[in-house]
């Protein structure tokens, strides 16, 4: 299951999307977040997923990592499908003993279930073609503005990449901690919910040892190359739009537009 968790990973390519400007890679993001959220029915969610399988197309990014990546969130799924599912009022479909499942609630469980799919397929696309130091400095180019106000810019841009890039790192050595408990006898995978809890804190603290150990190697490692923040700092890479870029987020808004349009039509 560690393995199937690609939060952070970046997949180096040349693909159309890998070559969009990574500034407007986020604000596409978040007009797809949006599309998403505007649907009110499944024709909207319909053009939003349409959205997303053109970008994954055009990204060459292969839709089995897609569906691999949605693995860790299965437990997410089924919670709340039984929230949808059981406690929505409507038209009874199927009833036994305490259990009464309705019309609405089927319909709430698969509209929902197709949204969160939707959302971390699309959200993970922005990992998996940019790379976390250009990921970097688009956040911070595009939270400049806040610069008038004193506000951390490039503190907080450095920090989101860090743990976006720690995600991957951090990943492995559970996985390794896990692999090393298990030879020495550790049971992790039988037992009640309270015995499998507890058999976690034999990876838990040694995880946390890592993690802080990481976290002051970095640290030293920066100071050391005379880290300094943001100030005065040059890039290797300078970040410029072009006609593509204005084009991929015309697209977008144009989809957009289209569920608002379908939400007036069918509303």
């Amino acid at each position: 299951m560690l393995r199937d968790i690609t939060i952070g990973q970046y997949f180096p390519g040349k693909s159309v999307i890998h070559r969009l400007d990574p500034r407007f890679k986020i604000i596409i993001t978040g007009i797809f977040i949006a599309m998403l959220f505007a649907a009110d029915g499944f024709i909207g969610l319909a053009v939003s997923c349409a959205f997303i399988l053109m970008t994954y197309l055009l990204s060459n990014i292969p839709i089995k990592l897609m569906v691999k990546s949605l693995k860790p969130i299965i437990p997410v799924i089924l919670f709340t499908s039984v929230l949808n599912l059981f406690f929505i009022d409507g038209v009874s479909v199927f009833s036994f003993w305490v259990i009464n499942i309705t019309d609405e609630g089927l319909i709430t469980t698969a509209f929902m279930i197709i949204r969160i799919i939707a959302l971390i397929s699309g959200s993970s696309l922005l990992t998996y073609t940019t790379s976390p130091i250009i990921l970097t400095d688009a956040i911070e180019r595009l939270l400049s503005p806040l610069n008038k106000v004193k506000f951390p810019v490039h503190e907080l841009a450095m920090m989101m990449t860090i743990a976006l890039r720690f995600i991957p790192t951090l990943i492995e050595e559970t996985d390794k901690i896990m692999s090393a408990q298990k030879a020495r006898g550790a049971d992790m995978d039988s037992g009640g919910l309270l015995k499998r809890a507890a058999a976690l804190v034999p990876i838990l603290i040694p995880l946390f040892v890592s993690a802080f150990r990481r976290a002051e190697e970095l640290a030293l490692a920066m100071e050391c190359r005379c880290y300094q923040g943001g100030e005065g700092r040059t890039r290797l890479k300078t970040l410029k739009s072009s006609g593509a870029d204005y084009s991929a987020m015309a697209v977008a808004l144009l989809f957009l537009a289209a569920v608002f349009v379908i939400n007036a039509v069918t509303g």
